[in-house]
Formats: C-alpha cells, structure tokens, sequence
C-alpha cells in the first residue's frame, strides 16, 4: 500500500487537477479512498469507475452512477450493483437470470423488483444457492410457492423471509398442508445419511456445512435451522411459536426470547430458563410485562440484570436498584434517555452515585442539573457529566482539579473545552495516554497541544491528520516510519497545495 497517496486521496483540500492525477495512478487502496470523496465531479466519477469494476460497485452504491454509465458486460458486478439498489434496467435482469456464473445469479436473485419472468426463471435454477436466495428476498406470492419446494434448504430461506405469509410460516413450523422435504445439502453429499463431524465439500456450492448438520433421512439439521429462521421471523403468528417454549433445542427457546406477541405464560417459561443467553434477552424484550422484568431483576446472572437495564420499559426504581447491584457503565440508557423532567429531578437527587452516573450520560440535562451533578463528590458521576456541553472551563478544570487522571479523558473529549484547557490536559502529571488521543481529535486544539499528543504512539496519527498542527510538522510527519502516521500527515487539510502537486508526482 502507498500510504503517502491513500492519506493524499482522502484529503479534502485537494485539488481537482490532483484528484485527476490520482485517478490516473489509482490502485485499489487509492481508488477506494477516492470514490469516498464528496467532490468528485461527473467526470471524476465515470474515469475511476472504469479504472476498477470493485470502485464502480461502490459508487453504484452510493448513487453516483446510472444505468447509461454502466455496460453490463464489461463491468457485470456493477450492473447487479445498480440492480440491488433498483436503478438497473429490466433488460439486465433477465441477461443475468441465465449467466453462466452462478455467483451472479445468485446475487440477481436478491435484487427486489424483479420482473416477474425473471423470479420464474430463478425460481427453476438448477443451483440450490440461487433459489434459496430469491427465497430469502422474493414476493410473498413467490415466498408461498418456494415454501413447496422439495430442497429443504429453500424452505429454511422461506422461513427468513419476512414477506412470507403467517399462514405459510405457520406451515413451515407445523408441516401441515405441506409435503415433505426430499432433499437437503447434507443427504445431497451422502449415500447414506448420516452425521457429519466435519464439513465436506459439496457439488453445488464452495460453502461448508455448518458443524453438527446431520440428515438421516428427515434433514433434521436443515429442519431445526427452518424452524429457528421461522420463530425470529416477527410475521410468524405467534400461535404457531408458543409451542417451542419448552422445546429440547436451546436455539429455538432463545429465538422466542426476543418475541412481543407471547403471551405472559411463555415469559414466565423463559424466565426460568437454564440459559442466561435466554433469560438476557427476555429482559432486554420492551414488551414484557413488568412483573416478569421485576423477577429477573433478581436473576442470579449479572448479564442478565444487565440487560435488563438496557430494557427501555424497565421499571424507574427496578433501574435504580439495579444501578447500584450491576456493572452497567457510563452509558446512556433508554429509560433515562425516556425519563420525564420530574423523573429527572428525581434521578439527579438520588443518594445512590451509581443513579446520578446513569442520569449524567445524558447530554440534554437542564443547566442547573447538569451543574449539580458536575459538582458531585463522586469521580463515576463526573466521569459521566464531563462530555455534556455546556460546562464551564472553571467546572471542568475543577474535575482535573479534584479527580485527576481519572477524569482527564472524559474531560478532553467535551466539545466546549477550550484551546487552554486542553493545552492543560496534556500537561497533566502523570500523562494519561487516552486523554492525548482525546485532545488530538478536538476540533479546538492548538499547535502546543498536538506536539504533545504526537508524543503518544496512539494519538500520533490522530493528531497528523489535525489541520492546526503547524505545517512544518505536517510535512516531516510525511516520511514517519509508520505508514498510518504518514498517510494522515497527508490526509491533513493543511498539507501546502505545492506539497500535494510534488507527491503525486
């Protein structure tokens, strides 16, 4: 990689001309550093898309190209590219629908709005991969077709799907009204079924079998994943799902977890299933009622109480007792971010540091709040409080003052903190290496500032790439031994036109 003309590349004060100098030379890196920029003219962007079809991908993606700039058989993945985003032409579908490349079937095949003929066709590939993927994104009348299809790898995409009808989920999960599966990937590979150890390779496809697939005639590992695709899938009735809460599979309990339309009976199961995983994500579900959530409140494991904090219709005083028995962090929760004024005002009085840490993550606190709690004795509430704008620089360097190392970083990062106190944070005795990556990345740093930060072998690229940093040091920074130093000097705003014209060349 050239690191000097991939950090040029993504320098926003470069001029056109060098973008067209950059073109010219672009390898992969380059290119994809310049497709990135937002001032690519019309021009720019046809010449680097024709210089590498990966680029034309990712300009098609993002909206840059038409269907007029794109020839489908000099640049096919773009085509499809221009297809996935719905600007391909209907003519292009129906050439890919019979390529000889699978690979490009089976991406055709998840394109939405696909004339009608072309699902047909897909619909009867003779590859497995491409039908199970018109499954997994096609029409709920092409969904309802496919969930009839003798592979049982289709019927699993089927069931992904979340444009398959209830009723047809529902049948997936009974097998009523549907005829039995004949074939899977697994009996596809063997003439006896049988359990597979390890994965073998297959005729149709360069993937792998997932560990533990296994089919004795009933395709049950195919089955079992059908039946885990169906009970994640929001559009499966949840008449058919409830039946699964005390079924022997851990897998297809946990897909119930996440569910909201179970009733309290099949929470209560979940409750007290032996897996945490389970549990966890039962209490992170908004839609449980408050009396299950108060039970788990008292679950034996930590990650369950702790995503029971991240519930955000967890019951006010539940978080509170939480806050003070479960390693939450200075994170910013639902239910606070959701907490009403008086709750607030509630919340910044509690007696619990834990509570007052958890209300400082917000960053939209009343004035007199926010001061209060940049006042609290508690080095947690104020690690939290520190990025909320707004403070001081008298309260903030009160923090440094009172707490020291332990809030340096947090105070480095507030977006009022001015030239001065940041200049202040990197003096700071003893250093704390977070902190200089925090006050490389702020946009009020000062020369004095980033020199001390380059110190730092973490925040040295970050600060390389800040437009204040004196150019001098820009320019030497250009021949850094470590290619990131190097390629962020370059990437710099600052970076004099005359240097950028003599590294392109």
């Amino acid at each position: 990689m050239n690191h000097i003309l991939c950090g040029l590349a993504a320098n926003p004060a470069l001029p056109a001309e060098l973008v067209d100098r950059l073109i010219t030379v672009a390898d992969d890196e380059i290119a994809t550093e310049l497709a990135a920029r937002p001032d690519l003219g019309r021009a720019q962007t046809l010449a680097l898309a024709a210089r590498d079809e990966g680029t034309a991908v990712h300009l098609a993606y993002e909206g840059r190209l038409t269907s007029a700039d794109i020839d489908p058989v000099a640049q096919p993945q773009a085509a499809l590219a221009l297809l996935d985003t719905g600007a391909g032409l209907p003519e292009w579908a129906r050439r890919f629908a019979t390529d000889p490349v699978t690979e490009r079937r089976e991406k055709l095949a998840a394109c939405p709005d696909l004339p009608p003929d072309v699902t047909d066709t897909l619909a009867a590939d003779s590859e497995i991969a491409v039908v199970a993927e018109l499954a997994l994104w096609t029409t709920p009348d092409m969904a309802a077709r496919l969930a009839r299809h003798p592979h049982a790898e289709v019927r699993r995409a089927v069931a992904a799907n979340e444009a398959t009808p209830p009723a047809v989920l529902e049948m997936l999960l009974t097998g009523d009204g549907l005829p039995p599966a004949r074939h899977c990937l697994v009996c596809e590979r063997e003439r006896t079924p049988a359990p597979h150890a390890r994965p073998h390779p297959h005729p149709h496809t360069a993937d792998d079998l997932p560990p533990g697939a296994f089919c004795t005639g009933s395709h049950e590992s195919t089955v079992h994943d059908m039946w885990r695709q169906a009970l994640s899938n929001p559009a499966t009735p949840a008449r058919a799902a409830v039946g699964f809460a005390g079924h022997s599979s851990a897998l297809l309990r946990w897909s119930l977890a996440g569910r909201s339309d179970l009733p309290p009976e099949v929470w209560g199961r979940l409750a007290d299933d032996p897996l945490p995983g389970i549990r966890g994500d039962l209490a992170e579900n908004p839609a449980v009622d408050a009396a299950h959530l108060r039970a788990l409140a008292t679950d034996v494991s930590p990650d369950v109480r702790r995503s029971l904090a991240h519930n955000p219709r967890v019951p006010l005083d539940l978080l509170a007792s939480l806050a003070g028995t479960t390693k939450i962090g200075a994170t910013l929760l639902p239910r606070i971010a959701a907490a009403t004024p008086a709750e607030v005002e509630s919340l910044a009085k509690s007696p619990d540091p834990a509570v007052r840490m958890l209300l400082a993550a917000r960053r939209d606190l009343p004035p007199g709040t926010r001061d209060a709690l940049a006042a609290d004795t508690d080095a947690k509430v104020l690690k939290s409080i520190a990025p909320h704008p707004g403070l001081s620089e008298a309260r903030l360097r009160d923090m440094i003052d009172r707490h020291g190392v332990r809030v340096l970083a947090r105070v480095a990062t507030n977006p009022d903190a001015s030239p001065s106190l940041l200049e202040h944070v990197t003096r700071h005795d003893p250093p704390v290496p977070k902190a200089f990556r925090e006050v490389a990345r702020h946009r009020n740093a000062t020369a004095p500032a980033l020199l001390a930060c380059l110190t730092d072998r973490q925040a040295r690229p970050i600060a390389a790439a800040h437009p204040s940093l004196p150019v001098p040091v820009v320019v030497e920074l250009l021949g850094d031994t470590e290619g990131r130093v190097a390629a962020a000097a370059a990437a710099n705003p600052s970076l004099p036109p005359a240097m950028m014209l003599k590294l392109t060349r």
